[in-house]
């Protein structure tokens, strides 16, 4: 059994797609970049600062020791990263930027537990070039708000992408093979 240092529902459905037992805990963190920090960087102390909130919270609460994993998704163009937007406006502008061009996603994992594991995978995605109809439609779904980059590849998005190079569940929020190699290290499964 891990504790899971995140409230996505898509990380909770991937770890059930590979049957890790799990208890979901908060991990309310500032998320803000710092300045002159790379997109690679921040990726990796989100995923370790999840977790260790999670861990903080599961002691705080008395729980019984488990691993607590932690990850964080984010979309790159450029040096830049496409924040999850929060409105209609900023979806299509994200939108917008992304269409008919390539963008790296970065998700990193961290598991706090006998000892501190990381992974971080990068993932070449290749969006069609996309007609204000269709950025339109989508954000009108709502499946855009609080998504990094202001896509759901696992949803209808998925229309969007003519091309990708590396971790399909890693653009989703939880690379599984990276994944299951910090919980194999770890002793869990």
């Amino acid at each position: 059994m891990i504790y899971l240092a995140s409230g996505s529902a898509r990380r909770r459905e991937l770890l059930q797609q590979v049957a890790v037992a799990f208890t979901t805990l908060s991990s309310e963190i500032d998320e803000a970049v710092r300045v002159a920090e790379l997109p690679w960087d921040y990726v990796q102390r989100m995923a370790h600062e999840k977790a260790a909130e999670g861990a903080r919270e599961r002691d705080r609460r008395g729980l019984v020791f488990a691993p607590v994993l932690g990850a964080d998704t984010i979309v790159v163009q450029g040096d830049d990263i496409v924040r999850k937007p929060d409105c209609v406006a900023a979806a299509r502008a994200a939108l917008r930027r992304l269409s008919g061009g390539t963008h790296a996603v970065y998700t990193a994992v961290c598991l706090l537990g006998r000892d501190r594991r990381e992974a971080v995978t990068r993932t070449e995605v290749v969006f069609k070039a996309l007609t204000d109809a269709e950025i339109d439609a989508y954000c009108a779904t709502g499946e855009p708000i609080g998504k990094a980059g202001a896509y759901a590849i696992q949803g209808r998005a998925a229309l969007f992408v003519s091309r990708l190079c590396g971790s399909y569940s890693g653009v989703v929020g939880l690379p599984l093979y990276e994944c299951g190699q910090l919980l194999q290290a770890e002793g869990v499964l």
